[in-house]
């Protein structure tokens, strides 16, 4: 396939023209409508294909340069207008899908590109209606002024001033004070907005309960389902998944972290302590961000053909930005830019282990991203459903364990066990915070002080070993504040840890046949968003994370690379 030339910076960019877009598929829906053959209806999807690849690709854009500086007044003020705009538009590209949805050849639609895109215009109908426009809009404005208020974090500490990210670097440091006091600054941080992010908790909540209301539900749980493109499963599955993960994942979580209380001899590990995995120091990144991207390049040549075509597409298009810079978003996504069959990776590295993770998590989403783009006919297939994609990310952190060494040197070991550890100590706090969002938006009459209360009770359930200083904001239940997640994308965070159990199953079956995994997982990348979540999983050659046995055999993987050679 011919590649543009381009480089990310270097893109133009031309703020979509809304009006013109909304006569043209009103102009397109009225084809369908009258359409007389099949290759017609197609002509029509092309068409719409086009139009939504230009303007989703200009909105991309300006969202990846507003969250790169937070402070660029244009960006910022562009990326404001593009939210309020959004909306405005969807009533006429929604009529238009409808319109395919209704044509007498979507049968013929259905035999060239699946029925999963179908799917998927349903869902859309179903979350959308024009009298949740406004809501929508006050909804953007108040999901930017979060992301604003993290991104403009400064914290003094050791002498310079940090961000979150340049402050979370400290909760490994060898000094036990050092490390309290960093996740006190942290923890103040948050205290100094609690009034505020109370506030727009309370107005998202009241928002989206609304926004459920007028579509026709009691509350907004069956619409922030919805929105994650769950079709095949839904609340009983999930509340069924939450007890196996405080049946299985819970106890180990609490022997593991008494086994590292014992290793850093300390009577008490408290939440401060929870990152400094060995006494001796956690494994350290063996260079700075140049250094790792190196040889994350030489990695995936050595992983595959394909993967080693897409570092390459990655770094000579300039489409990473890594380095953590003052007014930079906190946080790290990968999206795509459909025009340039681009993904794009944003993060924030920090020098610690976490800068390996993002090299092969987002990188995990990035490469499925590419492959996707390449062999799906459709922009609707390009991103697979949100409870499949992660399984992209975190096993392709498996599959780079056997690099460790490139990145870590003589400390590989110490990163293959903390990161692996770490991925299992995930999964309590990430199903607190589902169960969180279900409590909050199934009782949105609760005060905040309320909710903060359930977070406390939730974590003495799924985290019973976190300790905090007493009197600590977090000691009273303000840790769930730091969780952009919560804020941002309702009910996606428990797709973490669903595809934990799928990550596991990857790599148990790398360890014992490499080429088999790899096939499989290649096939998991390239289906994109073409098949459901069940099907998908199918194709894969992965189980079903609710059934019974599911979380018990992921734990049960995971203790025994941690713990080998224990009974259990």
């Amino acid at each position: 396939m011919e590649q543009k030339q381009f480089t990310f910076p270097g893109m133009e960019y031309r703020r979509p023209d809304f009006e013109k877009i909304s006569g043209q598929a009103e102009e397109l829906t009225d084809r369908v409508k009258t359409a007389r053959s099949y290759e017609a209806v197609k002509a029509c999807l092309m068409e719409m294909e086009e139009i939504t690849k230009h303007m989703e690709t200009a909105i991309t854009i300006v969202s990846i340069r507003h969250t790169i500086d937070t402070r660029d007044e244009f960006y910022e003020k562009e990326d404001a207008f593009l939210r309020a705009k959004m909306p405005e538009v969807t009533p006429g590209l929604l009529a238009l899908k409808e319109s395919f949805m209704n044509s007498a050849f979507r049968a013929e639609l259905e035999e060239e590109y699946g029925s999963q895109m179908f799917v998927s215009m349903e869902l859309e109908k179903k979350t959308f209606c024009e009298e949740n426009i406004p809501l929508m809009q006050k909804e953007a404005l108040l999901t930017s002024e979060y992301e604003k208020i993290m991104a403009a974090a400064e914290i003094p500490f050791e002498g310079e001033t940090r961000n979150l990210y340049g402050i979370q670097k400290f909760f490994e440091h060898e000094d036990r004070e050092v490390r309290s006091a960093a996740y006190r600054e942290y923890a103040a941080f948050y205290h100094s907005h609690e009034e505020r992010l109370e506030e727009i908790w309370d107005e998202l909540i009241k928002i989206r309960t609304q926004m459920a209301k007028n579509l026709g539900y009691e509350n907004f749980i069956p619409v922030g389902y919805m929105q994650q493109g769950r079709t095949d499963y839904g609340q009983e599955e999930v509340a069924y998944f939450r007890r196996q993960v405080r049946e299985y994942a819970v106890p180990l979580c609490a022997k593991l972290y008494e086994m590292q209380r014992n290793r850093l001899g300390v009577d008490t590990l408290m939440a401060y302590d929870e990152k400094r995995v060995f006494p001796d120091g956690n494994a350290v990144p063996a260079g700075d961000e140049d250094f790792m991207i190196s040889q994350a390049q030489k990695m995936y040549h050595d992983i595959s053909p394909e993967t080693g075509e897409f570092v390459d597409f990655m770094i000579g298009h300039e489409l990473l930005d890594l380095k953590n810079k003052p007014g930079k978003a906190s946080t790290g996504y990968m999206t795509i830019l459909p025009d340039y069959l681009a993904p794009f990776v944003f993060a924030c590295l920090n020098h610690t282990t976490f800068d390996a993770q993002v090299l092969t998590h987002e990188m995990g989403h990035a490469f499925a991203g590419y492959m996707a783009m390449r062999e799906q006919p459709f922009s609707a297939y390009y991103f697979s459903a949100t409870d499949i994609s992660e399984i992209h990310s975190m096993s392709m952190e498996q599959f780079a364990y056997k690099y460790a060494e490139m990145f870590f040197g003589e400390q590989a070991d110490k990163y293959r066990f903390a990161h692996l550890q770490d991925a299992l100590m995930l999964v309590p706090f990430g199903t607190a915070v589902d169960e969180f969002q279900h409590i909050c938006y199934g009782n949105p009459e609760l005060t905040p002080r309320e909710r903060t209360l359930e977070w406390k009770k939730l974590e003495e359930i799924y985290m019973p070993w976190r300790k905090y200083d007493a009197d600590d904001f977090f000691d009273r239940g303000g840790f769930w504040y730091h969780k952009l997640h919560i804020f941002l994308y309702p009910f996606y965070y428990i797709n973490y840890i669903l595809t934990t159990v799928g990550a596991m199953e990857f790599a148990a079956k790398n360890a014992k046949d490499h080429e088999k995994a790899w096939e499989d997982y290649l096939k998991l990348c390239k289906c994109g968003g073409s098949m459901s979540y069940l099907e998908t999983l199918k194709y894969a050659g992965l189980s079903v994370p609710f059934e019974d046995g599911s979380v018990r055999r992921a734990v049960e993987y995971i203790e025994g690379v941690l713990l080998p050679g224990e009974k259990r």
